[in-house]
């Protein structure tokens, strides 16, 4: 994680958002009175977001783990895709 105060932010703006895209950085902006900002990337946050949603119901979180448990003792198979047939 980065920080920066307001002024050198805005004196190097493209530098820092490249980082913070490129690099998967999260970049806090510190500012007077402690209202400080985080910035991160928009794929950074669409990630958090659904992981979000994704563990806070109690049957999506139980349901990962036990597909993880699965997947670790090697409990998996492979299916072959079906192709959808065209509507012409």
């Amino acid at each position: 994680m980065l920080a920066v105060n307001y002024t050198n932010l805005r004196e190097n703006m493209k530098s820092y958002m490249d980082r913070v895209n490129d690099d998967y950085e999260t970049l806090v902006v510190t500012r007077k009175d402690n209202r400080n900002v985080v910035m991160m990337s928009e794929e950074s946050y669409n990630n958090l977001m659904e992981n979000i949603y994704v563990m806070g119901s109690q049957a999506n979180y139980d349901w990962l783990m036990e597909s993880k448990k699965q997947l670790e003792k090697g409990m998996v198979s492979v299916h072959g895709l079906i192709e959808a047939e065209s509507d012409e």
